[in-house]
């Protein structure tokens, strides 16, 4: 039994659901450095007793952060504490997708939608995407991976002009674009630092307030036409933007 889970694992008087309780104290432990990447988790009748909770209150937390990517499933061996993410160099002078982008790396991508729906522009975007008011839009949000691990959280508009159905979209967005013969060929894109929020950091399998960088980015395709409009949040700890200048 590892001396980590023990009497005094919990901290006493915090609020909320005990596994929601149990799912923060194992993501700060592994932030703190005492359960190491890799390092094998006991067993969760283990970690039960010695914690003091029911052994569902565990199989609960420990789903939670398998689905964030913080803990990694192994078939007949256990739960494992997952690798720190691999810093990724993306250039800031080619318009990509994440998905292109990273299979060109070797790296399987994945996605889970966060949501996928159409509603109605808001005013900032209706001026940007160059609509009028109260026109519909759809939206696409999804956390990105990168071998399983959390890597983005991309939140897309698209004019329902270009994609009436949010359904025609499976795993890439640019190529659904390029199918109906809107795929963005250049965009405008400003980039910021950001701390994340609770919500968000438990996407990305990160604590709250943790560093990101937030993307806006505006895209046009060969017509000039706007047909994109996404706003996205990289994690800090794996993501160098690099850029070519010359004199």
């Amino acid at each position: 039994m590892s001396a980590v889970f023990d009497e005094n694992f919990m901290t006493p008087g915090a609020g909320g659901p005990l596994y929601r309780q149990l799912q923060e104290r194992i993501r700060r432990t592994i932030a703190e450095g005492r359960l190491k990447p890799n390092e094998a988790l006991p067993p969760e009748r283990d970690i039960a007793t010695g914690i003091g909770v029911s052994r569902v209150t565990v199989r609960k937390a420990i789903q939670a952060l398998v689905g964030e990517g913080v803990i990694r499933q192994r078939h007949g061996s256990g739960n494992f504490v997952a690798e720190a993410a691999t810093r990724v160099q993306m250039g800031l002078s080619h318009l990509k997708s994440f998905t292109e982008d990273m299979e060109s790396r070797g790296s399987a991508t994945s996605s889970r939608w966060l949501e996928r729906t159409l509603s109605t522009v808001s005013p900032d975007e209706a001026m940007q995407l160059r609509l009028s008011p109260g026109e519909p839009v759809a939206r696409f949000n999804r956390l990105r991976l990168a071998n399983a691990m959390p890597m983005a959280i991309e939140r897309a508009v698209i004019p329902a002009t270009i994609l009436p159905d949010p359904e025609m979209v499976d795993a890439s967005l640019y190529a659904a674009m390029e199918a109906v013969g809107h795929r963005p060929v250049r965009a405008l894109q400003r980039m910021t630092a950001a701390n994340l929020g609770a919500r968000d950091a438990a996407l990305l399998g990160l604590e709250p307030g943790a560093a990101a960088l937030a993307i806006l980015r505006l895209c046009f395709d060969a017509g000039g036409n706007a047909v994109e409009l996404t706003r996205s949040l990289y994690r800090g700890d794996a993501y160098d933007f690099v850029a070519e200048l010359t004199i």
